[in-house]
């Protein structure tokens, strides 16, 4: 991955100081706390004030509404993650095995933090301003990232060239969300291991069968 995402997007607290304040952090950690008992629009602004022990006005004027707030907590959640896994890629060699750490790492951070998921896959998207926020910014250069992986796999042969590497990237990622949206839907364990190793086989190898299966026959065979 070039120039890594976090220099490309300023972080959070370079943005808004008041970031580490404790009402701030406060009111983060009341929303986050919320989410796992409620969904986002049952959530009122006094419940969040009450949660955090602050007054609705200290919302206000961190937050100025209800989603800004949520695409905080977003934001917050995905410059630890994306910052984690640039520098696991660092240290990984060849496109293919970086597109293996990424996708784990993608199914992992779903795995481990439902409240990441919840937000990023179920809740935001319901809002257009989302589309325009800082927040997605960095959900873009994210994603800018693993096309660029796509296409150094494409430079040095480990990946065809006669194949759409943005519809790839699609792929990739679309790939992961529907493996394990249900699960998060549901409240479902699933296992980033697995998941990766099914992901990658579907996209690395395809569906066709191998010479060696065809000789052996038994069409159809499960």
């Amino acid at each position: 991955m070039s120039p890594t995402v976090m220099n490309e997007s300023t972080s959070l607290a370079q943005i808004e100081p008041h970031s580490t304040a404790p009402g701030y952090i406060k009111i983060v950690g009341a929303l986050k706390l919320l989410l796992k008992e409620k969904e986002f629009n049952a959530i009122t602004w006094a419940e969040i004030a009450r949660t955090a022990g602050v007054n609705e006005a200290l919302i206000y004027k961190y937050f100025h509404d209800k989603r800004n707030l949520l695409y905080k907590v977003l934001r917050q959640f995905l410059e630890k993650y994306v910052a984690q896994v640039e520098e696991e890629l660092k240290v990984t060699s060849g496109a293919l095995n970086k597109l293996r750490k990424a996708i784990w790492a993608h199914f992992n951070a779903y795995s481990q933090d439902r409240i990441f998921a919840k937000i990023l896959v179920l809740e935001v998207r319901n809002y257009p301003d989302y589309f325009k926020s800082e927040t997605y910014e960095l959900v873009k250069h994210w994603a800018d990232g693993i096309l660029e992986i796509i296409e150094e796999g494409v430079s040095n042969g480990e990946i065809r060239s006669d194949i759409s590497s943005r519809h790839l990237r699609r792929m990739i990622l679309g790939g992961i969300e529907h493996l394990c949206l249900p699960e998060i839907i549901f409240g479902r364990e699933f296992s980033p291991d697995t998941l990766t190793e099914e992901l990658c086989e579907f996209i690395f190898h395809g569906i066709t069968r191998s010479v060696e299966e065809k000789t052996d026959g038994g069409a159809g065979r499960e």
